[in-house]
């Protein structure tokens, strides 16, 4: 599969997810979730990373980090290889506990800070761990409610200002936002970044475009540069498919999966063609991408598709 892009500036904002190899869990225990916990607040002391909001499930977790010293890899490498030392060492066991590189989105924050922090938040109540999100001891969330005491590492400032000065008023109404049912099974604001890779407004992807991504052409990150540059229609990629996979249902996903990731449609628009509404689509591309991680014949399929669709652009 294409590569993601790795984009670093000083003041750049992510929301960054990781995976246990496999899918296993990454947290066997009460002293695995606090040791990693350890581990974010080392990555700001030393790195200066600031951290927004963080959720600890059980085979991955996700958190909103900001970088001013535009140094996301350095305190990437510290936490996982840092927290996977720790558990190999535990365990007495070898090899890598976290399935292939971090995903790292760059966010336009001003646009979805507050959008993010609430998907992060919702995660163990989405994944039925916990009936409410404030049941779950190993997110960010209780902090933010006043219910717990914040680590000296986390940021609550920022999001708290979207609902005013007064702290006690700010996590009143970041609560409530939060715990509207109505909004509880919402998609993942990342399923609207542009080549899996930049959240924000056309203008922001633009200007990131320009000013940290013109002249780099890395092979493996070529396919998502140029999904940047210039997005292919459905035609485009349909007929990239339909000459490289004879299987009817695996196309149909394939096609359907390399629409979101490179047309720039909305969720919707993609639907249409297939029948299928928008909810559908989304829950159809997670699936094949965990597929395509898993499967070594998908993924050889899945990048050929990818040249062809890139060279007709």
């Amino acid at each position: 599969m294409a590569r993601p892009l790795r984009i670093t500036f000083p003041g750049a904002f992510y929301h960054v997810t990781s995976r246990g190899n496999e899918r296993k869990n990454i947290y066997k225990s009460k002293r695995d979730r606090e040791k990693f916990l350890e581990y974010l607040g080392e990555a700001h002391e030393r790195y200066g990373a600031i951290i927004h909001a963080y959720c600890l499930m059980t085979n991955h977790y996700h958190f909103l980090i900001e970088t001013p010293d535009a140094n996301l890899p350095q305190i990437m490498k510290h936490i996982n290889s840092s927290y996977t030392t720790y558990f190999n060492v535990k365990r007495k066991r070898f090899g890598h506990l976290f399935q292939g590189r971090y995903k790292a989105y760059l966010v336009f924050k001003d646009d979805y800070a507050l959008e993010l922090s609430r998907y992060i938040h919702l995660n163990p109540v989405r994944a039925a761990m916990v009936e409410a999100a404030e049941k779950h001891p190993w997110s960010s969330y209780r902090a933010y409610i006043g219910k717990s005491k914040a680590p000296d590492w986390l940021e609550t400032d920022y999001i708290h200002g979207y609902f005013g000065k007064r702290v006690t008023q700010a996590r009143r109404e970041y609560e409530r936002f939060v715990s509207d049912k109505n909004r509880r099974h919402d998609s993942s604001p990342l399923e609207k970044a542009s080549a899996g890779t930049i959240l924000g407004p056309e203008s922001f992807i633009e200007g990131i475009s320009k000013k940290y991504l013109e002249g780099r052409r890395s092979d493996r990150e070529l396919p998502a540069l140029r999904a940047l540059e210039s997005r292919p229609s459905f035609e485009t990629i349909s007929r990239a498919v339909d000459g490289t996979v004879e299987e009817e249902k695996l196309a149909r996903k394939l096609k359907i999966y390399l629409m979101k990731r490179y047309s720039g449609a909305t969720l919707k628009v993609i639907g249409e063609p297939f029948g299928l509404g928008e909810s559908a689509v989304s829950q159809m591309c997670r699936r094949f991408h965990v597929l395509a991680g898993d499967n070594r014949g998908i993924r050889k399929l899945l990048n050929i598709c990818e040249k062809q669709i890139l060279s007709d652009v």
